[in-house]
C-alpha cells in the first residue's frame, strides 16, 4: 500500500514501503575492528514529567536494546551524547544508568565503555571543581567495570581561561589516577557548541597539537580516542600521528565507512551513534571486512551514509531524535517519547526522509509494523491516510 510522504516543500509523493527485511542474524565476534554503538535511552512514556525534569527512564526497554547490540557483537557506548547526556539525562540520571547497564553487560558477557563528564556542575565552576567532578564520575564507571571515557567538558571548555595549559593539567591529572586505559574523547562544536575552542584554541590545528600532547604524555592510559569532527582527513592526519598502540575510534558519522576499511597506512576502529539504527547491518559489514573484503564491506556499508548524513544533518545534536524515532519503527520500543520532550526537535518531513532512507535499506524487522507506525505518525500530523 502506497504512503504519502511530505517533504520540505510541503507536497506529498508516493512511496512503496517494501515489504521484506533484510535477513540480519547475529554471528561471531569481531576480529579486524573495535566496534561500539552508542546507545539510545528509552524514556517512560507515562511519566508525568516536562521538558527541565529529571529524565523518567523506561529501564527494562532501555537494557533490552543493550542487549540486541550485544548480541551482533557490538560494544555499548554508555551515557554519552546518543543517551542525551546533556540535553534530556543529567548526572544522576546517567550514573544510574551507567550502573545498571554495566551490571547488564556482565551478565550478557557484553562489553561496555561509559561516558565520564562533569555534567553535575550546573553553573560557573573553577578548574578545581571541574577536575573534582570528573573524578567523581570516574570513580563511578571504574566501581561499575566498565571501561571509562573521558568526555568534552562544557565546564571546562568555560573555565580553561589560560587555554592549552588547563587541559594538559585537568587530563594529566585524570590520567595518572585511572585504573585502566581510557578513551579520551573530542566532540566538536557541531554536536555541542558549547564546546567550540576546546583544548585551548578555535584553530583545529593548534588544538590537535594540544589533544596530542596530552596522549604522548600518557600513552600507557590511553586505549584510544574517539574524533567526532566530520572531517575525514583530519582524523586521517590525527590517526597517523598517534602513538603507537593508541587506536582512533571513528566518531565520524559521516564518513565511517571509508575511515573504518582503511588504507596503507592504517584503519580506524569505532564508536558511533549511527550504529545505533544500524547495529545488525553494521555488524555484518565488520564480519565481512574480517575476512579481509573491503570492498565487500564498503558495498554493505556506503548505502547507509545517505540515511546518517539526514540523521545528523545540521542542528547536527539533534540527531538522537532520528535515532529513537527509528527505534520505534524498528519496534524496540513500543512508543515515540524522548527525555526532555525530544522527539520534537525534527519535522515530519525529516521523519518521513528517514523513514523512506531505512525503509529502503531494509533496516525495519517487520516492514508491516514500521508502515503502520509511520501511517499512524502521518495521521497524527494530520496527512490523510
Amino acid at each position: 500500500m502506497t504512503l504519502h510522504l511530505p517533504d520540505a516543500h510541503g507536497a506529498l509523493r508516493a512511496y512503496e514501503p517494501r515489504t521484506e527485511p533484510l535477513a540480519l542474524t547475529p554471528g561471531a565476534p569481531f576480529t579486524s575492528r573495535t566496534v561500539f554503538s552508542a546507545a539510545h535511552v528509552v524514556a517512560d512514556p507515562y511519566a508525568d514529567t516536562t521538558p527541565d525534569s529529571p529524565a523518567a527512564v523506561d529501564w527494562d526497554a532501555t537494557l533490552a536494546f543493550r542487549r540486541h547490540l550485544w548480541s551482533h557483537g557490538l560494544g555499548v557506548a554508555e551515557a554519552m551524547d546518543t543517551a542525551q547526556r546533556g540535553m534530556g539525562l543529567d548526572w544522576a540520571g546517567a550514573a544510574e544508568l551507567i550502573r545498571r547497564s554495566a551490571a547488564e553487560a556482565k551478565a550478557a558477557g557484553g562489553r561496555i565503555a561509559c561516558g565520564v563528564g562533569t555534567d553535575q556542575l550546573t553553573g560557573p565552576a573553577n578548574l578545581t571543581e571541574v577536575r573534582a567532578a570528573y573524578e567523581e564520575q570516574l570513580a563511578v564507571v571504574e566501581e561499575s567495570g566498565a571501561q571509562a571515557i573521558l568526555m568534552a567538558s562544557r565546564a571546562l571548555a568555560a573555565a580553561a581561561a589560560r587555554g592549552p595549559e588547563d587541559y594538559l593539567e585537568v587530563y594529566g591529572h585524570l590520567l595518572r589516577q585511572a585504573a585502566e586505559p581510557v578513551i579520551l574523547h573530542w566532540l566538536g562544536p557541531m554536536f555541542d557548541p558549547a564546546l567550540e575552542g576546546y583544548w585551548g584554541s578555535s584553530d583545529l590545528d593548534a588544538a590537535t597539537d594540544t589533544f596530542l600532547d596530552v596522549i604522548a604524555a600518557h600513552p600507557d592510559k590511553v586505549d584510544g580516542i574517539k574524533v567526532s569532527l566530520l572531517d575525514a582527513q583530519r582524523e586521517i592526519d590525527l590517526r597517523r600521528r598517534l602513538p603507537k598502540g593508541v587506536r582512533c575510534y571513528t566518531g565520524d558519522d559521516f564518513h565511517y565507512p571509508e575511515l573504518i576499511a582503511g588504507d596503507e597506512q592504517g584503519f580506524s576502529h569505532a564508536l558511533l551513534g549511527i550504529f545505533d539504527p544500524l547495529g545488525p547491518l553494521a555488524a555484518q559489514a565488520v564480519r565481512v571486512l574480517d575476512t579481509g573484503d573491503r570492498e565487500g564491506f564498503r558495498a554493505l556499508l556506503d548505502p547507509t551514509v545517505e540515511l546518517s548524513r539526514h540523521l545528523f544533518q545540521a542542528p547536527t545534536r539533534f540527531y538522537k531524535t532520528g535515532v529513537v524515532f527509528l527505534a520505534w519503527l524498528a519496534g524496540h520500543q513500543s512508543h515515540f517519547t524522548m527525555v526532555g520532550g525530544l522527539q520534537s526537535a525534527r519535522s515530519l518531513p525529516h521523519f518521513a526522509r528517514a523513514y523512506e532512507l531505512a525503509d529502503t535499506l531494509g533496516l525495519f524487522p517487520d516492514p508491516k509494523l514500521a508502515e503502520e507506525r509511520m501511517r499512524n505518525l502521518l495521521s497524527l500530523y494530520g496527512v490523510d491516510r
